[in-house]
């Protein structure tokens, strides 16, 4: 036995499904009455380095996947202008739920994306501190990722990268007011009213990175549509410093160069 496998052995005591990941509310991992708590974390041995070990069956790409997100965007990646794609999200005048899931804190909302001759649903959008995806390996304080599904079961997400400024983005500060009222795993509240017209005037109106990746979390599939764009959001520094004391750290390492070995894979072959 390698030791990648011991160590992956050594943790089959925490091995469980690993609810409430990225792809919650999709065909994938289907909204439950109640919010659940994931079972997957971002340290120690809940962390991404052995999400393989906490279920070597569900979450084998995890350790050998090559197209897996998230990854450094560089001029190596395909873009498009927005207006490639069509992103609508249903509006929310009185507001939105607003949940905790442990791993993130995600919204639950209508809307739709087609992109590449394929339609998609929109399930819910989220958020990881700090950014996932690096643009020339530089992180930025944040990234949201809006989720769809498509009839045919495939995945495609929408992100948009954060960066601290003087003027937020209206529809962060509504999405975020009242995020210190779940700050414990598990527990809902309510957004402000939500807007999403400016937003999608965002990604229409500027360039966008494409390529083919995977979940960012358990159990890491791949074939997941990515459409990110170019240009970042803002947010104060206020309510970033609020955000981030709920959320905590919450995202996966980057990733190898699209169709190159995992690195977890290869690690075990040097061992």
């Amino acid at each position: 036995m390698t030791r990648f496998a011991q160590f992956a052995a050594v943790a089959l005591s925490l091995a469980a499904p690993a609810l409430a990941s990225c792809d919650y509310g999709t065909h994938l991992n289907p909204r439950s009455e109640s919010v659940p708590i994931s079972t997957f974390g971002y340290t120690g041995l809940t962390g991404p380095l052995n999400w393989f070990g906490l279920n070597e069956t569900a979450n084998k790409l995890c350790a050998t996947g090559k197209n897996q997100s998230p990854i450094n965007l560089d001029s190596s990646i395909t873009t498009a202008h927005g207006s490639s794609v069509t992103f609508k999200v249903d509006a929310y005048p009185h507001g939105a739920e607003f949940e905790n899931l442990g791993t993130t804190v995600e919204v639950p909302v209508n809307g739709s994306l087609v992109a590449d001759g394929k339609s998609y649903k929109l399930a819910q959008f989220h958020f990881h501190t700090p950014s996932e995806h690096r643009v020339d390996l530089e992180y930025f304080p944040m990234e949201a990722h809006f989720v769809f599904s498509a009839a045919d079961k495939s995945t495609a997400v929408v992100g948009f990268l954060i960066n601290l400024g003087l003027i937020p983005d209206p529809l962060l500060a509504s999405v975020f007011a009242s995020v210190g009222m779940i700050a414990t795993p598990g527990s809902t509240t309510s957004t402000g009213p939500l807007v999403f017209g400016p937003l999608e005037n965002h990604l229409n109106s500027n360039t966008i990175f494409k390529y083919s990746g995977s979940l960012t979390t358990p159990p890491c599939s791949e074939g997941v549509s990515w459409y990110i764009s170019t240009k970042p959001l803002t947010i104060d520094e206020i309510t970033y410093q609020r955000v981030r004391d709920v959320v905590k750290f919450n995202s996966r390492y980057t990733q190898n160069s699209l169709g190159e070995i995992n690195l977890l894979q290869n690690a075990a072959n040097e061992l």
